[in-house]
């Protein structure tokens, strides 16, 4: 698009909530001028000028906390997330059996796999019996939305090698070992998967994603990027088990990755220390309704040893804690270890927790569609609490910075939707918003989108988003599919809709 010289003016632009038209002039991947339109006053270099038409200018959006290659992988497997029951959910797997190629390329029965099953609320109880029943000899395993729980059957388990219990479910590690597992395709499909989910998301205005992929993830962007991925800006985070083979290779978090042409760079250290809601394993003070507390996976002790590893390294820890009494124990390794970083998560914290955040330097890394997505979870294990379930405006109110994510697949990478669910706190399916207390504004929600940003500046990236509608003014129920007209990442067009011409 630019050599480094020419200097690209998008012309007649608006800021949000105003009506007064610009011209923003980018030039080697930065804004350097921002100036009344029909000026030139930038212009030191040939100009290159795109008309805008009174489009709206935002910061690029990124997406904090993305599994990209399950994300990837999920629009090409059996989406069971409309199922309301564990019968409904294996009827549908014997159907999609019976629409498959029985064999795979080595002749053996392919796993098929499906994904986004919500057990919590169902009113039966997945079993090994009740998926054999409907599958038969074809091996299947089926992944919940939040990634903590795979259902598999009879066949399935003997193709992996697993040994499993009469309900047929693994949760937590070894559920985890096996989606790495069935995550195992050739390069050539996940790459042009991954690449066609990177086109999308670059046409709902992101450019970048922290990719917090449960494999050694350097590798595989760089095959991408080699191979011509250019869509989106990468942070790939490592996981503890890397984390010394990383500090080896010099990696550290914020590090620009040699071979990434600028597009790569490491990311957070990624420690998971309890489970979900779906799956009950969330760590908690009180106890669910059938009485357990969830699972802590990593005592403090253990955590704050490896937080201060991660300090030496210089690695930024991103801790995952959903329950409050785990987000209690990240906060207290946060203070012990003397560093700050991020929770993943944050869904329910304790009211004495909410201002630690702040004060210790760790930022709240959300995902605000899981609010909706969990609500009646919430309610049902949470009951009478959930004045503080996914508590973002007392979060921010008590001085913690928020960053927004979508923990795709769980939720679809699509950051309308977070900040639609951040301020809204509704789904606008008949039911009223869940804790509007909690809400942001729509200034806060974008602030947490865009990397702190919130509008456009001279001396900022040039990763922008082009948008045919003002999203401070747009209708509450518009706001999750605001049309995105463009998106640059460094002064280079990404998706531009057709209507540039370019």
């Amino acid at each position: 698009m630019t050599d480094g010289t020419t200097e690209l003016v998008l012309a007649a632009v608006r800021r949000p909530g105003t009506q007064i038209s610009l011209d923003v002039h980018l030039r080697g991947g930065a804004v350097v001028g921002i100036s009344p339109a029909g000026t030139q006053a930038h212009a030191a270099r040939p100009l290159r000028t795109i008309e805008c038409g009174g489009r709206y200018i935002i910061p690029g959006l990124w997406d904090e906390h993305v599994h990209f290659s399950q994300w990837a992988m999920h629009a090409n497997r059996l989406d069971l997330s409309m199922a309301a029951s564990a019968q409904e959910a294996a009827a549908a797997v014997g159907r999609y059996l019976g629409e498959l190629n029985p064999a795979n390329g080595h002749g053996k029965p392919s796993t098929a796999v499906g994904v986004g099953f919500r057990d919590a609320l169902w009113p039966d109880t997945p079993t090994l019996a009740m998926l054999d029943a409907a599958t038969g000899e074809r091996p299947a395993a089926l992944i919940s939305h939040d990634l903590h729980c795979v259902w598999l059957n009879t066949a399935a388990a003997r193709r992996h090698s697993l040994d499993v219990s009469e309900s047929g479910l693994l949760r937590e590690e070894p559920a985890f070992l096996l989606t790495r597992e069935l995550g195992r395709l050739p390069d050539a499909v996940l790459d042009g998967w991954s690449a066609g989910a990177a086109r999308t998301a670059a046409a709902r205005g992101v450019v970048g994603v922290v990719d917090l992929e449960m494999t050694w993830n350097q590798d595989p962007w760089l095959r991408r990027i080699a191979a011509g991925f250019d869509s989106l800006r990468v942070e790939a985070g490592v996981y503890p088990e890397n984390l010394e083979r990383a500090a080896a290779e010099g990696l550290r978090t914020g590090l620009e990755v040699s071979g990434g042409k600028g597009l790569l760079r490491t990311g957070p250290l990624k420690v998971l220390i309890d489970g979900s809601l779906n799956t009950r394993t969330a760590y908690c003070v009180d106890p669910y309704p059938h009485g357990s507390h969830g699972l802590l996976t990593v005592p403090e002790e253990e955590l704050a040893a490896l937080l201060r590893r991660a300090r030496d390294t210089g690695f930024v820890p991103a801790v995952h804690a959903i329950g409050d009494a785990a987000n209690q124990v990240a906060l207290d390794a946060f203070g012990s270890a003397g560093i700050g970083g991020r929770i993943e998560h944050a869904q329910f914290v304790r009211r004495e927790d909410f201002a630690r955040f702040g004060a210790l330097g760790v930022v709240a890394s959300v995902q605000p569609a899981h609010a909706l997505d969990d609500r009646d979870a919430a309610d049902a294990n949470w009951a009478g609490r959930t004045d503080r379930a996914f508590p973002l405006r007392s979060l921010l109110d008590a001085g913690a910075t928020l960053a927004f994510g979508s923990d795709a697949p769980v939720a679809p990478l699509n950051p309308w939707a977070a900040i639609s669910a951040a301020t809204t706190r509704s789904s606008f399916d008949g039911r009223d918003p869940w804790q509007p207390q909690e809400a942001v504004t729509r200034e806060q929600a974008l602030a947490a989108s865009t990397r702190g940003r919130g509008t456009v500046r001279v001396g900022g990236p040039a990763d922008l988003v082009l948008l045919d509608a003002d999203p401070l003014a747009v209708a509450d129920s518009a706001l999750a599919g605001l049309p995105v007209a463009a998106t640059l990442v460094g002064g280079r067009f990404t998706y531009d809709g057709g209507w540039a011409g370019l």
